[in-house]
């Protein structure tokens, strides 16, 4: 008798193995997500450290971005040709290592050439990681699963928004310095996790390596307390999958959708938040200023991961997403309507829960729309796009908020829109699917 990798999952279920791997994912994923805002966190600090103004400071966002549109688009496709656990391991050592060294750099060219490193680093990690996450799941868990190790990205931003409220009380000079510490720390441990993680069944299955993928899943059977395949028991070999491009006849509508809802979040998302912590940290609006509100600003995104959870497996990906960008759009709009101190209040704390529920919603949906065989370049092509987004954001962006901030919320409450209705073309819901 043949088993199927999928019959093998839901038979082992999500237990102790996947939360170990939540756990090592969830790790790095908050680190990631620590390297990522702290451009927001650092940016005045680095202004004041060097002499230079803050929007010039910020352009230090445009070159980890590239970074990480380069890591994103590489790496997805080493992953899909060499493996999802050697990328993996290769990406987090990086990040660690240039994280580290970012804390060291002797005056701004350096510190400008080693947050490149660091972005093409953590864009390589943040793909990989949920398509490899997404091979372990059963179908009727993936999606909750999957929002749930997005909600880690929550983690790393109180985390950051912590550092950098220490910083700003204890470290009089150069607190850039201690809170770029504080980003690389949680991916220095996470090289030694991730040595724990194997390879991908699905990826063995569809390399043909029958041997490996039968350790591989009964390791995740013992691991969850089922008992272990039969010794003669045979997996079945790997369907001729003829879809091999992301931009192939098949595929082509539904890329093309995912990806602009990508850039169209990220844009939005990143312009806000790094413009934001600046500004609130030292203008604000009444109490609506200081890092004691950041850190409110990023607990309000944990219920959002935590309703965007329960929606994907509810009611489903698509229709999940594009209630997430409405509502993304309308905390924008009661931003550009507030009249009081509190009212801004109240409508940065529904983007932030609202933009990180749309978060879990695209990561949860956009790795179940590939096969296995492009899953990482899929999941690539999406992280790359998000980049351009952030490179846009304290770049081109720059322009927008100097001449008006209002505008530039306004602005994100249109692309927002956008995003929503570019969700709706996507052909296909995946809730319950069987990836293949």
């Amino acid at each position: 008798m043949a088993y199927s990798v999928d019959r093998v999952l839901d038979e082992a279920g999500a237990g102790r193995f996947q939360r170990r791997l939540l756990g090592i994912f969830g790790l790095v994923w908050a680190a990631d997500a620590m390297q990522v805002l702290a451009v927001g966190f650092t940016s005045a600090s680095i202004a004041a450290s060097f002499g230079i103004s803050l929007p010039e400071a910020l352009h230090i966002g445009t070159v980890f971005f590239l970074g990480m549109l380069i890591g994103a688009s590489l790496f997805g496709r080493l992953a899909d040709r060499f493996g999802r656990r050697r990328v993996l391991l290769v990406t987090v050592a990086c990040d660690a290592l240039f994280g580290l060294l970012s804390v060291l750099a002797p005056n701004l060219f350096a510190l400008f050439a080693l947050r490149f490193l660091t972005g093409v680093a953590v864009g390589g990690t943040l793909p990989v990681d949920y398509a490899m996450m997404a091979e372990f799941l059963p179908a009727k868990n993936r999606g909750r699963w999957l929002v749930i190790l997005e909600g880690f990205w929550a983690v790393g931003t109180v985390a950051v928004a912590l550092a950098a409220w220490i910083a700003s009380l204890h470290v009089e000079t150069d607190a850039w310095r201690w809170i770029f510490a504080v980003t690389a720390l949680p991916a220095l441990v996470g090289i030694w996790l991730r040595l724990w993680v194997p390879e991908s069944p699905l990826y063995l299955q569809r390399r043909n390596r029958p041997d490996e993928l039968k350790t591989v899943l009964n390791t995740i059977l013992r691991t969850n307390g089922k008992p272990e395949l039969p010794p003669n028991a045979l997996i079945e070999p790997p369907a001729i999958e003829p879809i091999q491009g992301i931009f192939t006849p098949a595929l082509r509508r539904r890329t093309i959708s995912i990806l602009a809802v990508w850039f169209l979040v990220s844009i939005s998302y990143y312009g806000i938040f790094t413009w934001l912590p600046a500004r609130l940290a030292h203008d604000g609006f009444g109490y609506v200023r200081g890092y004691g509100f950041l850190v409110l600003v990023a607990l309000a995104q944990i219920p959002g991961y935590a309703l965007a959870a329960w929606g994907v497996e509810a009611i489903g990906r698509k229709p999940t997403l594009v209630g997430f960008l409405f509502l993304s759009a309308a905390g924008c709009i009661l931003f550009l309507l507030a009249s009081d101190a509190y009212v801004v209040g109240a409508s940065i704390l529904l983007m932030s829960f609202a933009l990180l529920g749309t978060w879990g919603a695209l990561y949860a949906f956009t790795p179940e729309l590939y096969p296995t065989v492009s899953r990482a370049t899929g999941m690539g092509a999406a992280g790359a796009m998000a980049r351009l987004g952030g490179l846009f954001a304290p770049s081109v962006m720059t322009l927008v908020f100097v001449q008006n901030f209002t505008l530039a919320i306004g602005l994100f409450a249109g692309l927002l829109v956008l995003g929503a209705v570019a969700a709706t073309f996507v052909d296909t819901e995946t809730r319950q699917k069987v990836l293949t």
